[in-house]
């Protein structure tokens, strides 16, 4: 296949800054595609139609599919392939219609302006995506590019750090990096005063040290039980360790978190790797509430929520990898639904309590095999002036693969 879309990256110096290749392609083209910003950087020599993106931006699919077979040009900023608009576009049309010519991407050019080398960064970005996303990120020594949405983001970020335990993180805006306007401005998280910045900015922060009482967990499974907001629908930190070992998160799978009470589960899935998706289904009203709440304070706020009961719930829904059923078991249909949703190869996960939930696991595993394991965790706990262990409740943790296919 003759490739008819060609992409271009295209930095803060504008048409001047393009190789050779980029500007044959504009000037071979009959169409291009871009930002105002970056059509005004086209000089009129380039006599091809030019079209801004449309509103909603899914428009431009069904255009873009029309122009197949004639020259077309998109400019993106920077990398399109980094959070960008190449990465976008190769979800609709096939790799082998397409020309990538990158520019540096900003991370590239922030990497270079603070002297951080780039594999020690976390590359991260909050451009159109929920700015909760960077809770998880927010670590003792961690250093952090971050692509902004606005001149908001910033002062943003900057609370975000200090209510974390963050306040002495050292923040530094760069913006319109590589271009007559490049500017740069520095500042602590909680003494954070400028003004809105430039829109077009990275954002690069220093974590440094945390303060004491800093909301900062381990991205492995098990945070401690007062990182959640919870009504006693909790999957405490060890069985919660368990659990999530069975359900074992892989980058870019689906779980289904089945009863999700407060959600630890399904959010402690979504940090193990940031392409990891969860579905909460939960019936409570209060529940699902809290369930939100956690998920943005644990920076998973994409976590989708399902607001109903199983196993009506579950119709419809995208087709999981893994499934974890934490309340329901006894529910009629439920493990079956589950079961049936399941993709081939995937892991089914379900915790019992009760007596009656645990018989319900015990016939599924007489039916279709697996594992069950009976946990008992006792704490040490003042008795007078003494310690004494005391016991939670036995939980069994059942486990199963499904066969392939």
């Amino acid at each position: 296949m003759t490739p008819w879309l060609t992409i271009i990256g295209i930095g803060e110096d504008g048409y001047g800054g393009l190789g050779v290749n980029a500007r044959d392609a504009l000037g071979q083209a009959t169409t291009v595609f871009g930002g105002k910003r970056h059509l005004e950087f086209l000089p009129d020599t380039i006599t091809a139609k030019r079209m801004t993106w449309p509103t909603p931006f899914s428009d431009v699919y069904p255009t873009l599919t029309a122009l197949r077979g004639t020259d077309v040009v998109v400019l993106a900023s920077g990398d399109p392939m980094h959070f960008g608009m190449g990465a976008t576009l190769t979800r609709f049309f096939d790799r082998a219609e397409m020309r990538i010519l990158p520019a540096p991407a900003s991370f590239s050019l922030a990497a270079a302006a603070m002297g951080w080398p780039v594999q020690h960064v976390h590359l991260l970005s909050v451009h159109g995506r929920p700015v909760e996303t960077l809770f998880k990120s927010f670590t003792p020594g961690a250093k952090l590019l971050i692509l902004s949405n606005d001149g908001d983001t910033p002062a943003e970020v900057a609370r975000m750090l200090v209510d974390s335990g963050f306040g002495s993180a050292k923040l530094t805006v760069l913006e319109h990096m590589g271009g007559e306007a490049e500017h740069r401005v520095d500042g602590v998280a909680r003494d954070w005063t400028h003004p809105r910045r430039a829109d077009l900015n990275v954002l690069a922060v220093d974590c440094g040290p945390a303060d004491q009482e800093a909301r900062s967990y381990s991205i492995l499974s098990g945070l401690p039980d007062e990182a959640y907001e919870n009504d006693g629908q909790l999957t405490k930190r060890d069985v919660r360790a368990v659990t999530l070992a069975r359900l074992g998160p892989r980058p870019g799978e689906l779980l289904w978190d089945v009863g999700a009470g407060c959600g630890s589960i399904g959010i402690e899935w979504m940090r193990a790797h940031s392409s990891c998706r969860t579905i909460a289904v939960e019936a409570n009203d209060h529940r699902q509430g809290i369930i939100e709440r956690n998920a943005r304070a644990l920076g998973v706020p994409d976590l989708k929520l399902v607001r109903g009961e199983a196993p009506l719930a579950l119709h419809g829904l995208e087709r999981p990898d893994a499934i974890f059923i934490g309340g329901g078991v006894t529910n009629d249909g439920v493990i079956d639904a589950c079961w049936t949703a399941l993709k081939p190869g995937g892991r089914l996960v379900a915790n019992a309590v009760t007596i009656q939930s645990e018989m319900v696991l015990v016939g599924w595993r007489d039916k279709f095999g697996g594992d069950l394991t009976k946990l008992a965790v006792s704490q040490a706990q003042p008795l007078g002036s003494f310690d004494a262990w005391r016991s939670a409740l036995p939980v069994v943790v059942y486990s199963v693969l499904k066969p392939a296919d």
